[in-house]
């Protein structure tokens, strides 16, 4: 489903990623861990063309994105939840939800989006005429991948979704995700909660100063040295 080969960014003169290569299959989860600074978000924006690249490849089914703007990348499947949410407060539950159905082939079945959203968040349901910005924290995680979901995509990018939640929310943001893959959605799930992470994904990778340090089935990886390192300060 995606495959990353040799990517480079940089900030200015500053690298954030150092020939980075990365795969996640057809229908499933994968968790990029690692500890602040590493270049994960980097990552997530890059692969979602939202971040320009020096060089590498970004394959989608096949199809090198890389370069191609953020809309179009969305037409070939992906969807990104990003770190913070950036849900548009001022406007209503529905209208953000509708916003994630702007292309024309979401467009086409957004009914069919909006009921499968509500299915799995009830609160957005409940509020959907509601400000966005009036909405727990949350909650408004929940829109924000909603509002992903309405693309109708194939791979869903979630950056660091359990960010400032209470663990009993955490435990339903976790739970979608589950669900969503299972729908056949595939998943790359960047969080720092490494255990929560790796106990719903099937690989996972660990990224430190831009660069991929280790893989594994994530029932190994939890245990790899480099992880208790540089993420578990152990």
């Amino acid at each position: 489903m995606l495959e990353i080969r040799q990517l480079a960014a940089f900030y200015g003169d500053a690298q954030a990623l150092w020939d980075v290569t990365l795969d996640v299959g057809a229908g499933e989860t994968v968790s990029l861990i690692g500890p602040n600074g590493a270049g994960k978000s980097t990552l997530v924006a890059s692969v979602a063309g939202l971040h320009a690249c020096a060089r590498g490849h970004v394959g989608v089914d096949g199809v090198n994105v890389l370069g191609l703007p953020a809309h179009r990348i969305c037409a070939h499947g992906v969807a990104v939840v990003p770190e913070g949410r950036r849900i548009f407060g001022h406007m209503s539950v529905y209208d953000n939800l509708c916003l994630g159905a702007y292309r024309r082939a979401a467009r086409a079945s957004y009914r069919r989006s909006l009921t499968e959203v509500f299915d799995l968040f009830p609160r957005l349901s409940a509020r959907a005429t509601q400000l966005a910005g009036s909405l727990s924290g949350g909650e408004q995680q929940m829109l924000a991948i909603g509002r992903a979901l309405m693309a109708g995509p194939r791979l869903l990018l979630l950056d660091e979704p359990s960010l400032g939640l209470a663990p009993v929310v955490v435990d339903e943001v976790f739970e979608a995700i589950t669900t969503i893959n299972h729908s056949g959605v595939s998943v790359l799930l960047v969080e720092q909660d490494i255990d929560r992470a790796l106990e719903i994904s099937t690989r996972g990778y660990l990224l430190a100063e831009g660069r991929i340090i280790a893989s594994a089935p994530s029932n190994r990886l939890r245990d790899n040295e480099d992880v208790r390192r540089e993420v578990l300060g152990i």
